[in-house]
């Protein structure tokens, strides 16, 4: 992996920068970059994959995290702008699609191209106006919440130091999420491409639909099996889908080394 010292936002893992395309990866709510490493042997060479990292978690805990989606926007466009310089695709999982929205928005705001296609993955459109009170409940209903989505083992809230550290930024990310207005302005005019697991508590396939509000593009719905963080297990299935969506010849390309188990 390779870092720009001045810049701790984007992880990648294996830069590739002649590559034709890069992949910007939004993770979820409680997650950090490292949530998309295991997708760098998946990919093709003609891929470059740039994960973001927010602040408060994995390498950036010392940091506090962001609980405004304007705030955190703003930061994420700063440090992905020097990248923009070919064409983009934006992929969110859960709290990570409402940002990755917002990303592909405010780069056009800045005057930059638009994402050639918007993955959102997890979650009903930003439109949904989900709101919700999790962030202001006690340490145990968090828990409860995130052992309900299926992403987390109960267990590893058992070490107190661990528990405390975890469910700070992650109340931070659903303060967020929760209190999340998308911002004015319009849709974008990019496909989007909807994922989700058969068994996804926090949205189904005609909820799924609902993101058509966010483009004058094409909208496609893909369904996999399993639950909200279905693209675990399915992470295979998941990258072939994605780079077929993308471009189908470079669902040809070879990945640049043998893919790991």
């Amino acid at each position: 992996m390779t870092a720009n010292p001045t810049d701790s936002w984007l992880r990648r893992y294996r830069p590739r920068p002649h590559a034709r395309l890069r992949l910007l990866c939004l993770p979820h709510a409680g997650g950090g970059a490292g949530s998309y490493r295991g997708w760098t042997p998946l990919l093709p060479a003609g891929i470059d994959l740039v994960c973001v990292q927010y602040p408060g978690r994995e390498d950036r805990l010392d940091e506090p995290p962001v609980d405004d989606m304007a705030t955190l926007v703003a930061g994420i466009a700063d440090a992905v702008t020097p990248l923009i310089d070919r064409p983009y695709a934006l992929f969110g999982h859960s709290m990570g699609t409402a940002v990755a929205f917002e990303l592909g928005r405010e780069l056009r705001r800045r005057g930059f191209v638009e994402p050639v296609r918007l993955f959102a993955s997890g979650r009903r459109a930003p439109a949904a106006r989900l709101g919700g009170r999790v962030h202001e409940g006690d340490d145990e209903s968090l828990v409860d919440e995130l052992t309900r989505l299926g992403g987390t083992e109960r267990a590893i809230f058992d070490d107190p130091g661990m528990r405390e550290m975890i469910l700070g930024y992650v109340r931070a990310d659903y303060r967020l999420i929760e209190r999340y207005v998308p911002a004015e302005g319009p849709p974008l005019g990019c496909p989007v491409s909807v994922f989700l697991g058969d068994a996804d508590p926090e949205v189904g396939v005609e909820q799924a639909r609902g993101w058509a509000r966010t483009t004058t593009g094409r909208l496609d719905v893909e369904v996999f099996p399993g639950d909200h963080f279905y693209l675990v297990p399915g992470r295979r299935q998941v990258v072939n889908t994605l780079v077929r969506r993308l471009d189908p010849a470079l669902a040809h390309d070879s990945p640049p080394w043998p893919s790991t188990p």
